[in-house]
């Protein structure tokens, strides 16, 4: 081997084909090692979390087991809720949010047993299995190998006749014995093609996973929106704030063009128009509810979804509100919540 660096040796070269399947399975080994490493760290961000459950899965004990991220903050917003009053506005949404926090918790561990199980494990065992066998194997092919030239230096410096049949039988031997495991390592090569086959089902599986948390999230946070009637107004005004806060001088057709995306039924043009219309005049009109909305005082006017309520505009009233009626119900409504009917 000293020889062959030094290139005072001649070096028996591996074939092509062998040589671009030891060439793949690198690669493969490569790639499949950053790939395994990034995705733990996508579905454990936190690298201390990480080493200790490395360390417990060394020790063969399970891991304790601890509240996510997401299940934390929901636990922290159901009990600051509890503490501010379930029957206030700001409490009731704060335990609301909490609850689909926690629910997103959950749907986190279950993404991330799923990929444990169905993608990360294959890529593992191929590191750590199929891989390390096909090294040993290469070990022992490279050890024929040097055998083999060495046999073959023999051959080439034998001068007596003697000397030189015992080198013939001696190269013989050795290049049987090199073919051999040359014929081996090939065969262990040709099996990273399955691999890559198996990986992909494997990906196949980490993306239905994905897609399945990803679905279960999005869902979580719709039936959350509806349930607090959220709209970036709402967010941005403060209910108890006077109408002269600086945060409700958000005029309605830009809060409008926000909202656009919960309200696919009308168009903005429209709504803009037709709130424009109706604050220019004096008369009223009738409007649908959209989503539910709790009075946050006495001087608005709780809603239920798809009711038909009466609404006209009052001078100098904040342009993010109507004056509502029901019967001999009457209030501030928020005009993102209504559409107003023709």
């Amino acid at each position: 081997f000293t020889e062959e660096k030094l290139g005072q040796a001649e070096k028996t070269e591996l074939d092509a084909h062998l040589e671009n399947l030891l060439s793949k399975a690198e690669c493969t080994k490569l790639w499949t090692e950053k790939i395994m490493k990034q995705t733990e760290v996508l579905l454990q961000p936190n690298p201390n979390a990480r080493i200790e459950e490395f360390v417990y899965e060394k020790l063969d004990r399970k891991a304790p087991s601890r509240m996510n991220n997401p299940e934390l903050l929901g636990q922290y917003m159901i009990d600051a809720g509890n503490e501010f009053g379930p029957g206030t506005a700001y409490g009731n949404a704060l335990i609301k949010c909490g609850e689909t926090q926690k629910r997103i918790g959950t749907a986190d561990r279950e993404l991330i047993q799923t990929s444990a199980i169905n993608f990360l494990t294959p890529l593992r065992n191929f590191i750590e299995g199929d891989y390390k066998t096909i090294t040993k194997e290469r070990k022992l092919l490279q050890n024929k190998r040097l055998d083999l030239d060495a046999a073959k230096t023999r051959l080439k410096k034998a001068k007596v006749a003697e000397a030189r049949a015992a080198s013939e039988q001696e190269v013989r031997i050795t290049q049987s014995e090199f073919d051999r495991q040359a014929e081996i390592t090939r065969l262990l090569l040709e099996g990273i093609s399955s691999t890559h086959a198996h990986h992909l089902r494997c990906l196949n599986d980490f993306v239905e996973a994905q897609m399945t948390y990803y679905a279960q999230c999005y869902q979580y946070m719709l039936d959350l929106q509806k349930q607090l009637g959220s709209f970036p107004s709402t967010f941005l005004s403060n209910n108890n704030q006077s109408s002269s806060a600086p945060v409700q001088s958000v005029s309605a057709p830009s809060v409008l063009a926000s909202a656009s995306a919960p309200l696919p039924s009308v168009s903005n043009s429209i709504v803009t128009s037709g709130i424009s219309e109706l604050k220019s005049s004096s008369g009223s009109r009738k409007a649908r509810v959209l989503y539910d909305y709790d009075a946050a005082n006495s001087s608005e006017l709780s809603l239920l979804a798809d009711e038909v309520i009466t609404v006209y505009s009052i001078p100098g009233m904040d342009s993010d509100w109507l004056m509502g009626e029901r019967g001999n119900q009457k209030g501030k409504v928020p005009i993102t919540y209504l559409e107003l009917l023709n």
